[in-house]
């Protein structure tokens, strides 16, 4: 099955932090943008940081393998070595988890490798990993 590039908005409170976030320590490229809104290319997905202060913040969690997950979070399912370089990136430059990067649902279907962080917005981001990604919906 062929993969096409999604697309999602989500606010911020600033967009130069969005950038520095985004397009310096993620690496995103940055495509169009406006006074109010940058796009960027998130592993060829665009998402669009929008300007939106009001609506910026961290919310709720669920949990999930004995971890407190953002309900409302976005990310990629990297192979596992790129998961493991973007790990060890953001542990060196000393990013803040709100789940460390760790392998949940150990020796069960759908074990994954998995991180949560912030933008410096409030948006969580989760990336994750599978040593075996026919496993992403295996029940």
């Amino acid at each position: 099955m062929a993969m096409h590039p999604f697309h999602l908005a989500f606010p911020v409170h600033d967009l130069a932090a969005a950038r520095a976030f985004y397009g310096e320590l993620l690496g995103c490229p940055e495509g169009r943008s406006s006074p109010e809104w940058i796009d960027f290319d998130l592993y060829g997905h665009q998402v669009v940081a929008h300007l939106a202060p009001q609506e910026a913040r961290h919310a709720a969690t669920n949990a999930v393998d004995g971890d407190n997950v953002p309900v409302r979070h976005f990310g990629v399912v990297l192979p596992m070595d790129e998961w493991e370089s973007l790990a060890a990136k953001l542990q060196a430059v000393g990013q803040r988890f709100i789940i460390e990067p760790h392998i949940r649902f150990k020796g069960e279907v759908g074990e994954q490798a998995t991180m949560f962080f912030l933008d410096p917005s409030g948006n969580a981001l989760e990336f994750k990993a599978f040593r075996d990604l026919a496993s992403l919906f295996a029940k």
